[in-house]
């Protein structure tokens, strides 16, 4: 049975029998034809009918049998209790004939197009012409939206939209052009020349058709929304527009360049500045190191040289003392000497006065001269001492 067959008229009536056929009238010798009674018109007849309407009901989808293809959901509806039963796997359905009947609808992905000037059918329309804010037209050559029967909700379907492709033709049609303005017509022309814009509403668009067309079950997969067109001079503006911005993106750009190898450089210069302290550091390290060991050597040498010469001076010390104690004794020898000739002299008296003046004129030369005056005489006492620089 085709996809998109609709049998309005066995919608809720069955199939009423045919009339019995008149008798048919006896042909007549002259004719040459034979004779046929009514009674062998009926047996030949019922037969026949009997098939034809076989036919009829596997054709409409009440003979008992159908078959469901991988891209098809099936409803078997009994016209008796009002049930609906809903078959999603591909292959052969059951079903009693007259009582029950199949209806079956395509579940594969459909196209929505919005091109052109002029509406061609239920799925392709006129192209899409939305008026921005600003006052300015622009449009969609090419809208293409898809959208496919929701596989559980088949039976609503069949309800809300009929059988078939009933689904197919109204819904769609029905809210995307005023939801598709209503989105896009937030936006300026300047606004909707932006992709990042355009995006956005088409995936709103998206979500408010599908909470229009769910209840209806029907979902929409996915918009493609082309860039949108402008009368010439717009689009010129535009091609300028985006000419500028590119050179604003440009300098942009090379102004990030710049300020990456300013910074490039400046960490340059910090990482030598570091690198440079760093061996500073090592090298004041190194000095105060070698500074360290000198002030420990100089010190060792002072402690030694301290050590020497408290030695040293410990040893004269010692020396000093031994000459002192020496001459301390050589000065009391020489006092106690002194000493006795002292009580000696005090002994002895002018006797010992006498001896040693005896031994003074002793030694002393008299040159005897005429005899005349000396208005100056030297007295005798006088030359016991000798004048300064020369002989008594």
């Amino acid at each position: 049975m085709p996809d998109d067959m609709e049998f309005p008229d066995f919608q809720g009536d069955y199939p009423k029998p045919p009339r019995r056929p008149p008798r048919p009238k006896s042909f007549s010798a002259t004719q040459g034809l034979p004779q046929i009674s009514g009674r062998k018109l009926a047996l030949i007849g019922a037969p026949v009918i009997l098939v034809l309407l076989f036919l009829l009901a596997f054709v409409t989808g009440r003979g008992g049998i159908v078959e469901v293809s991988d891209t098809e959901v099936a409803v078997i509806v009994n016209y008796v209790n009002g049930n609906k039963k809903l078959e999603t796997t591909p292959g052969y359905k059951i079903f009693l004939p007259v009582v029950q009947q199949a209806f079956k609808f395509d579940k594969s992905p459909n196209k929505f197009l919005m091109e052109g000037d002029r509406n061609l059918n239920d799925n392709h329309v006129k192209k899409l012409t939305v008026r921005a804010k600003d006052g300015s037209n622009f449009w969609f050559e090419t809208l293409e939206i898809q959208y496919q029967l929701l596989e559980g909700e088949a039976s609503l379907v069949l309800e809300d939209s009929g059988p078939g492709q009933a689904f197919k033709r109204n819904w769609i049609r029905a809210y995307a052009r005023s939801i598709l303005r209503d989105e896009f017509g937030r936006f300026s022309s300047e606004e909707v020349a932006d992709q990042s814009n355009y995006t956005g509403a088409t995936a709103v668009v998206k979500d408010r058709l599908n909470q229009l067309l769910e209840p209806h079950g029907i979902t929409v997969i996915q918009i493609i929304v082309p860039k949108p067109k402008f009368d010439p001079l717009y689009e010129q503006a535009i091609k300028d527009r985006k000419v500028a911005d590119q050179e604003v993106e440009k300098l942009k750009t090379k102004a990030t360049a710049l300020l990456r190898e300013r910074e490039r450089r400046l960490a340059d210069i910090d990482r030598d500045k570091a690198t440079a302290y760093e061996q500073l550091l090592g090298e004041l390290e190194a000095e105060r190191i070698m500074s360290e060991r000198e002030r420990v050597r100089v010190e060792r040498s002072a402690d030694a040289f301290k050590i020497e010469m408290v030695a040293a001076g410990q040893a004269e010390e010692q020396r000093m003392l031994q000459q002192a104690r020496a001459k301390e004794e050589q000065a009391r020898k020489e006092a106690e000497g002194l000493r006795a000739r002292v009580d000696a002299l005090a002994k002895r008296g002018d006797v010992l006065v006498r001896e040693i003046l005896a031994e003074k004129l002793a030694s002393i030369r008299f040159n005897i001269v005429p005899y005349r005056r000396d208005p100056s005489p030297v007295r005798i006492e006088h030359l016991s001492s000798k004048p300064e620089g020369g002989q008594p």
